[in-house]
């Protein structure tokens, strides 16, 4: 399992939280949102999914990484 700690912009609310773990829950990884650090862990077996499909699921929901 390959851990992440990414700078994610624009979360501010419980509703930030939910779309991005849920998004990363749809590709197999998992994902905690820190908003008061704008960052979010993520955790994912390299073999099953990138760190790119990851950061492309997390722009998808409208959020920048940094």
């Amino acid at each position: 399992m390959e851990n992440q700690t990414l700078k994610v912009e624009g979360m501010s609310c419980g509703h930030c939280v939910t779309s991005i773990e849920g998004a990363v829950k749809k590709l197999g990884a998992s994902a905690k949102v820190d908003l008061a650090s704008k960052a979010v862990s993520v955790q994912y077996d390299n073999s099953k999914v990138s760190l790119n499909a990851i950061k492309e699921a997390i722009e998808d929901q409208g959020y920048n990484i940094v």
